[in-house]
């Protein structure tokens, strides 16, 4: 039997190691790889908490080749909302599904191994979609990017307790910047990413300030009859959309396509450009670095009835307790589920580890 001319190229165009590792061609560049080589690629630790979903979607971003990655976060009650949309290669409709399956990787030949460890063995997406009360690609296409949304249950994966404080640096002695202190939550982990990728355009914040900030970065960098004039959005990459929608309606359809859903109120407001677009995080953490939160001394004679911690402090002391659990971590596979909790008494300070043993 003669085999179909499809697998007959397919077999010709990779090398003997490389057909080794595969289990599938899917097409359009994808393919299922074997377990022995998806284990082979397995990454340092498993998705344990929302701050890992957060890395493994900028992950995969950078891998489609994006210079501009827009992440939308959020919550409400329990469940933790993120969009992440990019200007990557996308992807096509077919594989917008399988994407979530096991092992599936348009990375046959390249792995990452970055600060987090290795990547392209095909289980992010996997993971995540596991790990996750929700996770769908909202709208993809070739060549103009991708926009994927994931929703987190925090009673079920958790997060760090505090999602507002802004990582601090500094300059090393060799004039390189880095992550001082600060909790290890979402924030922290994005500047993280963007420190180590300068050529990215990485934006966070909530899903009204990344459309805003979407249109904005447009606008720039477009000629403004090419939005004005434009009378099929689709033939736009996906993140340019919001800033060519004619009207509201539009906008608003546009924007829950792309999971940013908003009511027609606040796309008005967008439309009027009332409301100021992100700068890209490493702009807003440099700032941080130039004018960072005063702390204030504590004033002795205040309060003589008990310990008072200023809570700058505070967040420096969980800090830096969380670096030093790491050492435990490391000899004993444990994992720290939130930050460290301080609780100051009247003459006393207690602090409490809540952990989890690794599989």
């Amino acid at each position: 039997m003669t085999p179909p001319d499809d697998l007959l190229s397919f077999i010709t165009s990779v090398s003997g190691d490389s057909f080794l590792k595969v289990e599938e061609n899917l097409g359009d560049g994808y393919v299922r790889l074997n377990v022995s080589e998806a284990e082979r690629r397995q990454a340092k630790h498993d998705i344990r908490c929302a701050e890992d979903v957060v890395v493994e979607l900028l992950r995969n971003s950078r891998d489609a080749h994006a210079a501009r990655i827009f992440l939308a976060n959020s919550r409400e009650g329990a469940l933790r909302t993120f969009t992440l949309v990019d200007d990557g290669v996308g992807i096509p409709t077919q594989m917008q599904e399988r994407v979530f399956e096991p092992r599936v990787t348009s990375k046959l030949e390249t792995m990452v191994v970055d600060h987090w460890g290795v990547h392209g063995r095909g289980m992010a997406l996997y993971s995540i979609r596991s790990n996750a009360a929700e996770a769908r690609i909202c709208l993809s296409d070739l060549h103009k990017g991708t926009a994927l949304t994931v929703v987190i249950d925090a009673t079920v994966l958790g997060e760090r307790a505090d999602q507002s404080t802004w990582p601090v640096l500094e300059r090393d002695e060799a004039g390189s910047t880095r992550v001082v202190r600060g909790p290890h939550n979402v924030v922290r982990r994005v500047v993280e990413f963007a420190l180590e990728h300068p050529g990215l355009d990485v934006y966070l914040g909530t899903p009204t300030e990344i459309l805003a900030t979407m249109a904005a970065v447009a606008r720039r960098d477009l000629d403004s009859s090419e939005l004005l004039f434009c009378d099929d959005l689709t033939r736009l990459p996906i993140w340019q959309r919001p800033a060519a929608s004619a009207d509201a309606g539009e906008l608003k359809d546009v924007a829950e396509e792309l999971g940013l859903a908003v009511s027609e109120r606040t796309a008005h407001r967008l439309l009027a450009q009332e409301i100021e677009p992100l700068r890209t995080v490493m702009a807003t953490a440099s700032d941080q670095e130039r004018h960072p939160t005063p702390v204030v001394s504590p004033d002795i004679y205040r309060d003589r009835r008990g310990l008072k911690i200023h809570h700058s402090d505070l967040s420096e002391f969980s800090a830096k307790l969380e670096a030093a659990f790491d050492t435990l971590a490391e000899r004993y596979y444990l994992h720290l589920r939130n930050a460290p909790r301080i609780k100051v008494g009247k003459e006393d300070i207690s602090v409490r580890f809540d952990v989890e043993k690794e599989d």
